[in-house]
């Protein structure tokens, strides 16, 4: 009756498994199909690129082979090409995402180990015990027990899951994947280490230029003002002259040291990037030009941000391990199959230890099924499974996000080379302006206010000139780093840790 009753439980006990079949079971015919393995295959999922870019009819935007490799080559900047150099080896950042990708190499290793024997261990045992002399292992009153007994045990045991279900291959793919993930993300970091010490020099040198633009204003201004002073003991001109040419210089004097002050904190953060404590970079860098380049830029087209960007691949890898864990889920629907056993030799005496007649050893099948699990299982699918569907959704707005960021970066790039045209043109114009008004001031033809005004303009105009050059240049890069542009060259000079890792296959 009571076999009955428990046989009946755990009957019902296994109902939830059949009955959620479309979340967990599989067919035989799905099971052989899958490599002998529950849950789905991984299927690379679709992400919605634009057929082409917005400014594609711009002669300036060229869909030919990328320059993307060594992009920051197209400045010839010797001081930038020497600041990659140094920043790829030394960036700590860089170092810490090499690191994980060992990491994830380790757990791989891991994962890809449990598909031997789980447990392998060499025993060595002795015991001793004290027998009761009232207790009667026999029933048998006339059967005399020894008073003591000795064991002593040597040899080899091991316990194996058999992979019936696929459930560690499954593992051993989700590790896959994610080292695969991990090493992307050291593309990815590489890619803003890059962008960001090209950025950081550019600013550098913007700010260089507008100091020096500030500092020229100022000298002029002091010229001016040596004029006024000068008239005004002639009688030609009123303190306010002299007194408005004093404001003037002031307030050119004034905008320099905010200058200075992004000077040197894009200083100190370019040491960082370098791997080194803050100190004077200007020293080393010295004096130079807003780096330039060539007006067209190489993009190729839309669909290839997709196997170019390293944060795009890196999605789509975490996708792929995700799906691997349905898979290992799902596995907890079936049994799972197992043996242990051991072999050795065992005596009650040392010396006969290794005898022949000493060697012993068992072999126990074992299985073990989850059967009350109260929809447990089902629902750790159901988790799986939404994860996954969060980390393909993840994977096309990285893709959507790719494509606004080149189109943001080009935009810039186009409009900032138009701004600069202009500036130029306009500065140059005021450049004449200020010669002009000087001499007029000078024969009395006009006021001071004039001079006022159009030295003012002068130094605006300028300031806006030299950014508006640096937003060329740091538009360009945005584009390059939109583009992930630059990991692919950095990979043939990798530290020791990661270049060991260049073999592995992370598309697959």
């Amino acid at each position: 009756m009571i076999r009955r009753t428990f046989t009946r439980f755990a009957v019902m006990a296994l109902l939830p498994a059949c009955l959620f079949a479309p979340c967990g079971c599989v067919t035989l015919e799905e099971w052989v199909h899958n490599g002998f393995k529950v849950g789905p295959n991984y299927q690379e999922p679709g992400a919605r690129v634009a057929e082409d870019w917005i400014d594609v009819e711009d002669r300036r935007i060229v869909r030919g082979p990328l320059m993307a490799d060594v992009w920051w080559n197209t400045f010839d900047d010797a001081t930038l090409d020497s600041l990659i150099e140094t920043a790829r080896l030394q960036n700590l950042d860089l170092k810490s995402a090499a690191a994980r990708v060992l990491q994830a190499q380790a757990q791989r290793n891991i994962a890809a180990g449990n598909l031997f024997p789980q447990t392998q261990n060499a025993i060595g045992d002795y015991a001793h015990a004290q027998i009761s002399h009232n207790l009667n292992l026999f029933g048998n009153p006339l059967v005399p027990l020894p008073s003591t007994l000795n064991v002593w045990a040597t040899g080899f045991n091991a316990s194996w899951e058999l992979d019936f279900w696929g459930r560690l291959r499954r593992l051993v793919e989700s590790s896959n994947a994610d080292l695969g993930a991990s090493v992307e993300g050291y593309r990815d970091a590489m890619v803003t280490l890059l962008a960001d010490v090209a950025t950081t020099y550019v600013q550098i040198r913007t700010f260089q230029q507008r100091i020096a633009f500030a500092r020229r204003n100022v000298e002029i201004q002091r010229g001016t003002l040596r004029i006024a002073q000068a008239r005004l003991k002639q009688g030609k001109a009123t303190s306010l002259d002299v007194e408005q040419a004093r404001s003037n210089v002031a307030q050119t004097e004034a905008s320099i040291p905010p200058l200075v002050i992004g000077l040197r904190q894009a200083g100190d953060r370019l040491c960082v990037l370098l791997g080194q404590p803050p100190k004077d970079m200007l020293a080393e860098l010295k004096e130079g030009p807003i780096p330039t380049a060539a007006p067209q830029v190489a993009v190729g087209i839309p669909a290839e941000l997709l196997l170019r960007r390293p944060d795009v691949r890196q999605a789509l890898r975490e996708a792929a391990s995700q799906s691997a864990q349905i898979g290992v889920a799902q596995a907890d629907f079936y049994p799972r199959l197992g043996v242990s056993g051991f072999i050795g030799y065992a005596a009650d005496d040392i010396r006969l230890l290794f005898d022949s007649n000493s060697f012993t050893g068992y072999v126990l099948p074992s299985f073990q099924w989850k059967i009350l699990n109260y929809g447990r299982i089902v629902n750790n699918v159901r988790l799986q499974d939404a994860r996954l569907t969060e980390k393909v959704s993840q994977y096309q707005q990285k893709a959507l996000s790719a494509g606004r960021e080149v189109e943001d970066a080009l935009v810039g790039f186009l409009q900032s080379q138009l701004q600069a045209r202009s500036l130029a043109e306009s500065t140059e114009a005021a450049n004449r302006s200020v010669e002009l008004v000087l001499e007029q001031y000078k024969e009395g033809l006009v006021d001071f206010n004039r001079v006022f005004t159009i030295q003012s303009q002068l130094l605006t105009q300028q300031d806006q000139l030299a950014t508006a050059r640096g937003n060329i240049a740091l538009n360009l890069i945005a584009v390059y780093r939109a583009l992930g542009g630059g990991w692919q060259s950095s990979e043939k000079c990798l530290t020791a840790p990661v270049r060991f890792l260049r073999p592995i296959a992370v598309d697959s």
